[in-house]
């Protein structure tokens, strides 16, 4: 391979791609509500791209990308497609409303194991689908990306010979996926140096190369750097890095690390907004179920604690003898006054807005409601808490509601734990009065208790595999925070939500809500 002339420029494009790979993450799939939020949030952010979603693959994805496409302004708004003319004609649809930053992203296999055991077709017809998905994209959109898939697995002529089919036919960008993360840096930053010097395009940045990398190997991100420093000048990334199996390239570590780094990388422009990294990680985690590690780059909790004396000594000193990245360039401090119960109702609302969050009149009033009613018990409301309430309201509130908590008691002090659990069986849009279940079960724990009640009255038969609970604030009146991960029989897990002070209450919401959302999912409830 040939070593890479990169032209000098100093902006990296940042392609957020958390709603579409990201949400691929088993168990992390998110309702339209939830992904408006995320998308309003990465405006924010102010990242570059946002690919919303796979269009053709449900009415429920297709709807979101197109609200996002009308609702969300600022970001070019992508929908995924592959070579198949239904896809690419719902992607262009699903983008329109965003006028000229929408996006069509097309993609088709084309390493040897793929065109073999996959597609099974010849290189000659993986060339004609090229230029053929491309030129139907631009019938749509004037803004084309295309993606061989499992590029670094792909003969490096070959993968050269589709890129400029692909810019014949249209392409305005060039995305070369790591798909199984199997690729280590030197190749892979070689792989994007080849295409580079050989695409005079992507030389007078008529065309952009793109990374896209997995982490299968823990190499997501420094593949992408190595990407990046070969001449590619869009990373395709996601939020905590959450995405396929292992997952993809870190947003919040490529971010800082170009940040950080600058004297070694140039002076790189990204244009992303760094002090609403953390906000946007704590907002995913949230909307995902899947919480960021103590460890997490970043954005963990621990990214900043320094519990060896001679490392705090150093701090006191001077901040940055173990510290390289300043913690308020990434959102860990805040100038924000913590809320209490006697907040008004335009404090609340102005740190809702601040949190990504758009709520209407009476969804105000019944959060000012719920933040004095936990303002009883502590004496600040910190914006975890608040975030906690507000998703806890707005589920509830949400037309996929079939059934929703309404009381929740636990005797103490007995040998056998049992729970009392009373459902409303909601009438839905059809405005019927709801139905009052109640019933009693016994089990191994409260917890384990409360589900089976609850299964008893949904008539469902779940598998809990995973249990997490979280604390949103501090102190011992904080809100607790529980995602739970329930297979009711299909294989497919789904994912649940509560959040209440009282950790068997939260615990008994997020079963109803995973059971709300089999339910909506067609999956039962007939």
């Amino acid at each position: 391979m040939q070593e890479s002339t990169v032209m000098k420029t100093s902006r990296v494009i940042i392609f957020d791609t958390t709603l579409r790979d990201g949400e691929q993450c088993p168990g992390a799939s998110m309702n339209l509500r939830e992904k408006l939020e995320v998308a309003r949030q990465l405006a924010r952010l102010r990242v570059d791209v946002i690919e919303a979603g796979f269009p053709v693959i449900s009415k429920g994805d297709f709807a979101a990308v197109q609200t996002i496409a009308k609702e969300v302004e600022g970001p070019i708004i992508a929908g995924l497609a592959r070579c198949v003319d239904k896809d690419i004609d719902a992607a262009g649809e699903a983008v329109k409303p965003a006028g000229k930053r929408g996006r069509v992203h097309v993609f088709l296999a084309t390493s040897k194991i793929h065109r073999e055991s996959k597609l099974n077709k010849p290189k000659d017809e993986i060339l004609r689908l090229t230029e053929w998905g491309v030129k139907r994209a631009r019938g749509s959109v004037e803004d084309v990306e295309f993606s061989p898939e499992d590029a670094s697995r792909t003969e490096e002529d070959f993968l050269l010979q589709v890129c400029k089919v692909a810019i014949v036919a249209g392409a305005t960008t060039l995305n070369i996926p790591d798909t199984v993360g199997w690729a280590v840096p030197v190749q892979y930053g070689a792989l994007i140096g080849y295409l580079y010097n050989n695409l005079p395009e992507c030389q007078l940045g008529k065309v952009v190369l793109s990374t896209h990398c997995h982490d299968d190997l823990g190499l997501a991100v420094i593949n992408s750097v190595a990407g990046f420093q070969a001449g590619a000048r869009q990373i395709e990334c996601t939020v905590n890095g959450i995405g396929e199996r292992a997952g993809n390239a870190a947003l919040e570590e490529l971010v800082m690390l170009l940040k950080t780094r600058a004297d070694y990388f140039g002076g790189v422009d990204c244009g992303v907004n760094t002090r609403e990294l953390l906000r946007t990680s704590r907002l995913v985690a949230r909307k995902s179920g899947f919480f960021v590690p103590r460890n997490h780059a970043v954005v963990g909790e621990n990214a900043f604690a320094h519990a060896s004396g001679i490392h705090q000594d150093g701090i006191l000193k001077k901040r940055e003898t173990y510290e390289i990245m300043d913690p308020a360039e990434v959102g860990w401090t805040t100038n924000d006054l913590p809320l209490s119960k006697h907040s008004g109702k335009a404090a609340i609302r102005s740190r809702l807005k601040n949190l990504g969050f758009a709520v209407s009149e009476e969804a105000l009033v019944a959060i000012v409601a719920k933040v004095k009613e936990l303002g009883d018990k502590k004496k600040e409301i910190l914006d975890d808490e608040l975030s906690a309430i507000a998703d806890e309201y707005l589920e509830e509130m949400s037309q996929i509601n079939r059934y929703k908590l309404d009381y929740v008691s636990v005797p103490a002090g007995t040998e056998t734990p049992s729970a009392t659990i009373r459902l409303l069986k909601l009438g839905g849009k059809s405005g019927k009065t709801p139905e009052t279940l109640t019933a009693s079960s016994s089990g191994d724990g409260p917890v384990d208790a409360a589900i089976k009640a609850i299964e008893s009255l949904t008539k469902t038969n779940g598998k809990l595999e995973e249990y997490g609970l979280r604390a949103a604030g501090v102190g011992s009146g904080s809100i607790g925070e529980v995602v739970l991960r329930v297979d009711f029989g299909d294989g497919e897990l789904i994912t649940g939500k509560g959040a209440a002070t009282d950790v068997v209450k939260a615990s008994a919401q997020a079963y109803v809500n995973a059971v709300n959302r089999f339910l909506v999912n067609g999956n039962g409830g007939k």
